[in-house]
């Protein structure tokens, strides 16, 4: 049998070719030449710091010769250190011509006022873990749903990313949010506001658009979606970006699996909305939803088969 030698593959001839669609879609999608950008395995690692910081010892660093204030210390420490670094980056990528003295005033500035949010998005996680623990029969404590329930990594994530989206930091904010819906399979915009005691049960496929306003001791299951109906375009076609086009859920709402609403709706406090639902309009307070319960047909099969 002739022996087969393992030769290196050489890709050059294909070269020209996928080098010419860099040529033609230059400033758009390609990043060489730039300075250093944000990088998602960074913003993991921020991630998990912000985790040890609102819930100390959730992931095991469990330092019992340190006290609490010292403990506190240092991860405000590392968790600021990391998002400076990230932000500045994001800021110097989408302001290339000014000077860095200046971005990193604004990158301190948005650290500062971060840590001065920190203790109001520490209060609405705890009311968030109640919430879950108050909501889910299956709960055994508040303890369990901090450690190993999805929403509350998402919640924690979303909590200081809506913040830096309201600061006007770029890229960061997406980028928080979107290894939130890796790691968890919940989507939420960073733009959604969302208030305290909120709770996603399960929560793989839920989608919470950028405009949405979510009140206080909202519950939501599984696939729920709060989109747009429609993007309103300018008069050359382009997309109006900012505007109001998804969802207001006001108090005390619960909304199960796979209910879709959509628009710049208001659903009014206390309704109940079922699962599967089509919503595009107004829901008053104190209102049900719930779709016509279809006929089940039952067939017995050994009847058949005589």
């Amino acid at each position: 049998m002739k022996e087969c030698k393992e030769q290196s593959f050489d890709a050059s001839r294909y070269l020209p070719d996928f080098l010419d669609t860099f040529d033609r879609i230059s400033g758009t999608a390609n990043f060489h030449g730039m300075k250093l950008l944000p990088q998602m395995q960074t913003i993991a690692e921020i991630a998990a710091n912000l985790l040890e910081l609102m819930f100390p010892g959730r992931c095991g660093h469990d330092r019992p010769s340190e006290s609490l204030s010292e403990i506190l210390l240092e991860q405000m420490n590392r968790v600021c250190s990391l998002l400076k670094s990230q932000i500045f980056l994001a800021y110097k990528y989408e302001n290339p011509d000014t000077e860095e003295c200046i971005l990193m005033e604004r990158t301190e500035q948005n650290l500062r006022e971060l840590c001065l949010r920190l203790p109001e998005i520490r209060l609405s996680l705890k009311k968030d873990a109640q919430a879950g623990f108050d909501g889910d029969p299956a709960a055994r404590t508040v303890g369990e749903v901090i450690l190993s329930y999805p929403c509350i990594m998402t919640l924690t994530i979303h909590r200081v990313a809506h913040e830096l989206f309201v600061m006007g930091i770029p890229l960061i904010p997406r980028m928080f949010n979107e290894y939130a819906h890796r790691e968890t399979g919940i989507d939420i915009h960073p733009g959604a506001q969302i208030g305290a005691s909120f709770f996603i049960d399960h929560g793989t496929g839920t989608v919470i658009g950028e405009t949405s306003i979510i009140g206080q001791n909202v519950k939501i299951y599984q696939g729920v979606t709060l989109g747009a109906l429609s993007f309103p375009k300018d008069a050359c076609g382009m997309l109006i970006r900012g505007t109001k086009r998804h969802p207001t859920i006001e108090d005390n709402v619960t909304i199960y699996s796979n209910a879709t609403i959509l628009g710049d709706i208001t659903v009014g406090q206390n309704a109940i909305i079922g699962s599967n639902v089509w919503i595009k309009e107004n829901v008053p307070p104190d209102t049900m939803v719930v779709l016509q319960e279809p006929k089940t047909t039952f067939r017995d099969l050994k009847l058949k088969k005589d």
